[in-house]
């Protein structure tokens, strides 16, 4: 029988931001990060579900970025979150984990682009519903799907979202100049095609310009980020683990 730890930790980041993270240990030498997006945190109920669910397989590491959560500072809307990512991964790092693999929703998944492209002690990516550019965002009010995220953010599932938002003209990395850095460490890009926020054409960019090992899923009633998750668990679930177990623990490459 496994036997599940789950300890809260506060890392420092090299600028000095304090970092809110859960470290879930259920025995793996895999360990996969999780690295929301906007509005967003760790203790969320669907991350805190997606926690659990992957830890069947692996250790996982959620944490808050900067200006969400239990963290301190602001957000800078994927400028500086970088340092935030560095720091988890470097404590994954010091743990002994074999492999570490990271999954990022939205503009936690353009942050894990960024940073993916200089680190090399991430083995394997995840990107959901990433954009390929910051300033690209899309904003499709008129769109159905755009109402069922907001009943998702003001009810029960919503309960403790938020964040301090910064400075959102900062210089930033465009995640389209970064991708084709992550190879030869594979990464696949998940998204949603009915997403109101980010159109999917985003990933469909990202992956071209992506090399090779890499995979693009469209998903055909998706809407934006963890709600693809939210409308069909255990598909997302088995995907995201399926593409774990090959790249980081069978280190296949697809």
């Amino acid at each position: 029988m496994t036997v599940k730890q789950s300890t809260d930790v506060e890392l420092l980041t090299a600028d000095n931001h304090k970092l809110s993270c859960n470290h879930l240990r259920t025995g793996h030498n895999e360990v996969v990060i999780l690295a929301h997006g906007f509005y967003n945190n760790k203790d969320a109920y669907l991350f805190q579900k997606m926690a659990e669910e992957l830890s069947r397989n692996f250790d996982v590491i959620s944490f808050d970025f900067r200006g969400h959560g239990k963290s301190s500072g602001l957000f800078s809307f994927t400028s500086l979150e970088s340092e935030d990512l560095r720091a988890v991964v470097a404590y994954a790092k010091e743990r002994s984990y074999r492999s570490i693999g990271v999954i990022g929703f939205s503009l936690g998944a353009a942050v894990a682009i960024i940073e993916g492209s200089r680190n090399p002690d991430i083995h394997s990516f995840i990107s959901v519903s990433s954009a390929y550019d910051f300033w690209k965002i899309d904003y499709r009010f008129w769109k159905k799907e755009m109402l069922e995220d907001l009943k998702l953010n003001l009810g029960a599932k919503g309960k403790g979202k938020g964040l301090r938002p910064g400075n959102p003209f900062l210089p930033k990395v465009r995640p389209l100049d970064a991708v084709a850095k992550i190879a030869p460490r594979p990464i696949l890009f998940i998204h949603g095609r009915q997403d109101w926020l980010i159109h999917p054409m985003h990933s469909a960019k990202l992956y071209r310009k992506a090399k090779q090992p890499k995979k693009l899923v469209l998903v055909d009633h998706g809407g934006h980020a963890e709600k693809i998750y939210d409308s069909n668990p255990d598909e997302f679930i088995k995907m995201c683990s399926d593409w774990f177990a090959q790249t980081l623990i069978n280190e296949v490459k697809v």
